[in-house]
């Protein structure tokens, strides 16, 4: 499948940009993949959001990112999302959130904008809330969580070079 534009979780944001963080390398490998490969990058105006909660919108990447607002087409879906995982909430077990929170309605930009191939997270939690909602409907992107290294979602053996 060739990914032809990406979704950026706030989480991705979060390790993009603090250079201690343990899965910032994996975060700067993924993102110089999509600038690399001419695949477009997307932030939502809910991540954007939620990054100014602690962080400045000056550190996000805006030249090289594509802001989408969130939308009325959006909120529909989000509803419809949200109401399937009100249905499952003791089957989905994520302490301390909210049902009809941002992760859904990052799903339901990433659903309903026919572009986006892929919502980029680092959320395991989220993982969790999409898979019950495909339980209930189709879904039309990925997930592709960060914690797996780029080399290994490509399907690629890292270069080693031998002693010899």
């Amino acid at each position: 499948m060739r990914i032809k534009a990406v979704l950026l979780d706030t989480s991705f944001f979060i390790r993009l940009l603090t250079d201690t963080d343990c899965y910032h390398k994996n975060a700067k490998e993924y993102y110089k993949y999509f600038l690399d490969n001419k695949i477009a990058i997307k932030c939502s105006t809910v991540s954007v959001a939620e990054y100014c909660v602690k962080g400045d919108y000056a550190d996000l990447p805006l030249l090289q990112i594509q802001i989408l607002p969130f939308n009325f087409h959006h909120a529909v879906k989000a509803g419809e999302m949200g109401n399937i995982l009100f249905t499952a909430r003791d089957k989905i077990q994520t302490p301390d959130r909210k049902i009809i929170q941002n992760d859904i309605k990052l799903f339901a930009q990433a659903d309903v904008e026919p572009e986006i191939d892929a919502f980029v997270t680092s959320d395991r939690n989220s993982e969790k809330m999409l898979n019950q909602i495909r339980v209930a409907m189709s879904i039309s992107f990925k997930i592709i969580n960060i914690e797996t290294p780029l080399n290994v979602f490509l399907g690629e053996l890292p270069l080693t070079i031998s002693g010899k």
